[in-house]
């Protein structure tokens, strides 16, 4: 899928949605009508994911990819594992401004959620991973989050019995099947799983009568407003990149101007200040808010966009309401019990 990267592109994907556009009403609008309207901009969240970029999904990939998300001996330090900084227990994300890394640095931008990643059109804040197992490879090898190379991450992994036969249950027929690439298409296996059904909305998708009047006013403005330009989809944003402040750019506290967002990714000056779409599922459990992580209030949040992206301030009865809308995109939070992992033996890499 091409991504959109411009104010043009922004603009004209609301002129696009103006045609599903529902009145904002001071009173409930009328549900039937607004799911017809839902139905066409939104996909709910599908149960189980069984494949990715066309391959399928093997149990065994997945058992071992929960192993090695869970496995703080991928960091050079033996400290650092993927769940820390993207917690299943607390949304998919650290809750902190921005993550603490390798020697307790401190990393440049907040940490987006993992659960229903799977569903994004591109990894990281800049896009700069097409998928999961890319973005996998990334922090690992990041000097400011785990330091680690591939090829002590392969020596760390064959030193132990028990992971070089997980590797081979996961990549059968496979010669050498323990690999740093291998590695990370497991993490995707796992990380896949890691989606949440059944929120309010998307039973309200489905034909209940799921959301309170409130709710279903913060769900006509969210779409009237035109935030449905940029949230749109299965995981309400993801999938393509616009400019952190389409109509006003936010001061310096909330838009660091040293971080130029997908600008480092290509170079292309209009690229300065353009930023992935973040997805909205699950929002709720994830502040602080942003890429500079600056922001821990929802409603704050909520009002920022509207003056940044929208061009029009929200007034509190507005922001309340789009507000608990959001809280509807909570979904059933995977549960995942912390495995036991394989152990260490003398020929694996001390922490450094």
């Amino acid at each position: 899928m091409k991504l959109r990267k411009s104010a043009l592109a922004c603009a004209v994907a609301l002129a696009a949605m103006a045609a599903f556009a529902v009145p904002a009403r001071d009173t409930a609008p009328n549900a039937a009508e607004l799911r017809g309207t839902a139905t066409a901009l939104f996909a709910p969240i599908p149960a189980d994911v069984d494949q990715v970029r066309g391959e399928p999904i093997t149990a065994e990939q997945v058992e071992l990819g929960k192993w090695l998300f869970f496995d703080p001996r991928l960091s050079r330090s033996h400290v650092i594992s993927c769940n820390t900084c993207h917690n299943v227990g607390t949304g998919g994300a650290d809750n902190v401004p921005t993550s603490i890394g390798h020697g307790w640095q401190k990393g440049p931008r907040n940490s987006p959620t993992v659960l229903n990643a799977v569903f994004n059109a591109a990894q990281f804040w800049d896009g700069r991973a097409s998928d999961l197992k890319e973005q996998a490879k990334g922090p690992v090898q990041a000097s400011v989050e785990m330091n680690n190379t591939p090829a002590r991450v392969e020596e760390t992994l064959r030193s132990m019995p028990e992971y070089v036969q997980a590797f081979g249950r996961a990549f059968p027929g496979q010669r050498n099947p323990v690999t740093f690439d291998n590695m990370a298409a497991a993490i995707e296996a796992f990380e896949a799983q890691l989606v949440t059904p059944d929120s309010r909305f998307d039973k309200f998708l489905a034909g209940q009568d799921s959301l309170d009047a409130t709710e279903l006013r913060g769900l006509s403005l969210f779409i009237d407003k035109g935030c449905v330009a940029c949230h749109a989809g299965i995981n309400f944003g993801g999938q393509a990149y616009f400019p952190f402040g389409v109509v006003e750019r936010p001061g310096a506290d909330v838009l660091p101007p040293t971080d130029k967002g997908r600008f480092t990714v290509t170079q292309t000056a209009t690229d300065e200040y353009v930023f992935r779409a973040a997805p909205l599922r699950n929002v709720a459990l994830t502040a602080p808010y942003f890429h500079s992580g600056r922001v821990w209030d929802l409603h704050q949040a909520v009002a920022i966009m509207g003056n940044a992206q929208l061009g029009h301030e929200l007034d509190a009865s507005e922001v309340e309401a789009i507000t608990r809308f959001l809280r509807t995109l909570t979904g059933t939070q995977p549960r995942v019990q912390h495995p036991v992992l394989p152990t260490s033996t003398l020929a694996t890499p001390r922490p450094e």
